[in-house]
């Protein structure tokens, strides 16, 4: 068993937090599996909702600015999980395009399935999934005000869940920590100034601070706009549940950083 794990197995229950959003990394299992299960152990513990909106980024560099796949069933090794077409439909409007081209090679939303697969067991859930090439600030608020009206008008019990992973540092990503410095120290150093403005709820703050500061990390515009939708939902609390990094399962010159963040 991973020491950086939650250390229980996920049960669905009522826990007393209306859970709108979560920060999940989207990395391998063995890298990346542990800090995540603690989003998920809190969404299973506070009654795991009926429909899940996945925001992702776009590694892939295809399709459009925002890409929504509105119909259709996606496989893992744990069995299949709906789409959820008349709230994909729902979204489908403004600066969210209907476009599968971005999603046939993108991992980051996919690998989030497997989780809620686990826990939810004979539970019925759906999901939508949302690939964003482009997170500029005007973007990201601009998805957040679609997907916050759209889940007001529902009516259904859903959650966001933005995939990201924090800080890419070392020599296989090209950005290198200052001489001296621990490319895993590195990581947490700027990993810190990111996590920051999410606790402060703050999607513009973000954005500006991952690009003045060039912290790559990959997923600053899913997070942003669940920021936005979940505070136009009426969240007001923020927790960092756990935060680790690749560094941690294999030590070399480069590093990820991983954040578990709920918001409710």
């Amino acid at each position: 068993m991973d020491a950086r794990g939650c250390g229980k197995l996920p049960e669905i229950g009522r826990g007393e937090k209306n859970i709108m959003g979560v920060v999940v990394p989207h990395a391998g299992f063995v890298y990346s599996g542990a800090i995540a299960s603690h989003s998920y152990f809190e969404l299973a513990k506070n009654g795991f909702a009926d429909t899940f909106i996945v925001i992702g980024p776009n590694h892939s560099g295809r399709g459009s600015g925002v890409s929504l796949m509105t119909e259709g069933k996606w496989e893992t090794s744990l069995g299949k999980v709906s789409i959820n077409a008349s709230l994909a439909e729902k979204i489908h409007t403004g600066i969210v395009d209907k476009d599968e081209t971005a999603h046939a090679y993108e991992h980051s939303i996919e690998v989030q399935l497997p989780f809620l697969q686990f826990i939810a067991k004979d539970k019925m859930f759906d999901f939508v999934p949302i690939c964003m090439m482009m997170q500029d600030y005007e973007t990201s608020y601009e998805l957040g005000n679609i997907l916050a009206e759209t889940i007001k008008k529902s009516g259904k019990n859903i959650a966001i869940i933005a995939s990201s992973d924090f800080s890419h540092a070392g020599f296989n990503y090209m950005s290198m920590p200052p001489p001296g410095m621990k490319v895993d120290d590195y990581a947490d150093k700027q990993d810190k100034l990111a996590i920051s403005k999410i606790l402060e709820m703050d999607p513009e703050g973000l954005i500006s601070t991952v690009q003045t500061n060039n912290i790559t990390m990959c997923g600053y515009g899913p997070v942003s706009a669940m920021l936005v939708a979940a505070k136009k939902l009426g969240a007001t609390k923020v927790e960092l549940l756990k935060y680790g990094n690749s560094y941690e399962v294999y030590p070399s010159t480069s590093c990820v950083g991983y954040g578990a963040i709920v918001i409710y």
